[in-house]
């Protein structure tokens, strides 16, 4: 038995760590602050994806289409998305984020003004290069967390990202519907959206620290930019990572920001408003739980629990909705908590693979994410939203739970073969 003198003298030394250089310390307040402006960036492109929700015959009307041709463009924010994030995660790699982010946000000021444009072609160009553009949000505000914050926290700072990035999303449904409701101009909304990004873009420049990268990271060349992919799409863990965070996505991007008002309006028969209300109770469940299940992972030191019990709490408030054994308000607004286990796995790909290849590993899992809601958007669409309002109610509401039901069983079946990689786990193999 070790004596308690011996034992502290064993500790002590371990919990000593060495200052840091000032310079180092006045960096990372800058990456702090550049963050607090990403966020900003994040909670505009998220009111950006969620707010067509709900002025989508409006839309319709803009664009000389059906609703059913509104979603079809709503769609497509997503096929660039998921491309551009490869782009953005290897951007920042090899630049950094000081000219990449404020890139990004004026992408997507453009394509807000495009979106304005009453024409069909305008609104499709618009919303692929609102996708574009937004990918470098996300994506760009890890990477200045963990340029920010001590690796202790990065889990909680993901969890706050995500948090204000959907109480954007929310703001996009809650806010946004009474002001269409009472008249608010297509024309005006996308203006003025794009308005508001182009004064982010100058003030997270200017904001932005520069950075001394390494000479791997600031190789040229073709060679240089395929490196880091080569190492986060060679770890099967990765792929692991954004199918669980793609399929807990989805219920949320395709089914809260796109589908619920219409369905609620037509299988619940719920007035406009009081759809709108409902359904953006999904995003500001996000915001709680995002922050909530992050700091829960970094507290107990583990990351699969939290990812599995939160894929089965939406597996079961999914299934028993459509049965009123929880009110429907509440149980969108606890599925949204429970649907910040999505985030985890951001965390989960960034500590499997090498530190140099962090905004690649976040570009790397946002592709996988949003790729996997590019392909199952349509999938709803032809099973369950071609049928909206000619079936049913009380069955197509069914079918459509059942839907999202069965993406959340998925995502925690595959949330078993993730590696373990929170600190007790660590911990635990250190003493074996």
């Amino acid at each position: 038995m070790t004596p308690a003198g011996s034992r502290a003298s064993i500790v002590r030394p371990v919990s000593r760590v060495p200052p840091q250089p000032e310079h180092v310390r006045t960096q990372a307040r800058g990456f702090v602050i550049a963050w607090v402006f990403a966020l900003i960036f994040y909670f505009l492109e998220y009111a950006v994806r969620s707010s067509p929700s709900v002025m989508i015959p409006q839309l319709a009307t803009s664009f000389g289409t059906t609703a059913l041709g509104v979603s079809s463009i709503l769609v497509l924010y997503y096929y660039t998305y998921s491309i551009t994030s490869l782009v953005a995660g290897a951007a920042l790699d090899r630049l950094g984020a000081k000219w990449p982010v404020p890139i990004g946000v004026g992408i997507l000021a453009a394509g807000c003004l495009l979106f304005g444009v009453p024409a069909v072609v305008a609104g499709e160009v618009g919303r692929l290069l609102q996708g574009a553009g937004s990918a470098f949000a996300f994506t760009g505000a890890v990477y200045l967390a963990a340029r920010g914050f001590p690796p202790r926290y990065l889990a909680t700072a993901i969890g706050a990202t995500q948090c204000l990035g959907m109480l954007g999303g929310s703001a996009g449904q809650f806010a946004v519907g009474p002001l269409v409701e009472r008249g608010l101009g297509m024309k005006e909304f996308w203006i003025g959206m794009g308005v508001l990004c182009l004064v982010n873009a100058v003030l997270l420049y200017l904001a932005t620290p520069e950075e001394r990268l390494g000479g791997d990271a600031a190789a040229g060349g073709l060679a240089g930019l395929i490196r880091p992919y080569r190492i986060v799409f060679s770890n099967p863990q990765s792929y692991l990572c954004g199918i669980v965070a793609g399929l807990l996505f989805v219920p949320t991007t395709i089914g809260a920001m796109i589908w619920a008002v219409p369905i609620f309006q037509k299988d619940l028969q719920l007035s406009y408003s009081r759809a709108v209300f409902t359904a953006s109770l999904v995003a500001l469940g996000w915001v709680i739980g995002c922050p909530l299940l992050g700091w829960l992972s970094d507290r107990i030191g583990r990351r699969k629990p939290v990812i599995i019990g939160g894929a089965a709490i939406m597996a079961l408030l999914a299934a028993q909705m459509p049965y009123g054994t929880i009110p429907v308000t509440i149980s969108l607004f606890m599925f949204g908590i429970a649907s910040g286990a999505a985030m985890i796995p951001y965390s989960v790909i960034k500590e499997v693979n090498p530190d140099d290849v962090k905004g690649s590993a976040t570009g790397a899992i946002n592709f996988l994410v949003f790729g996997i809601t590019a392909a199952i958007g349509p999938i709803f669409a032809r099973m369950i939203g071609t049928t909206l309002g000619t079936t049913d109610p009380v069955t197509h509401f069914v079918d459509s739970t059942f839907f999202w039901m069965t993406c959340c069983m998925a995502a925690g079946i595959v949330g078993f073969l993730l590696r373990e990689t929170g600190r007790a786990a660590a911990h635990s193999t250190a003493r074996d």
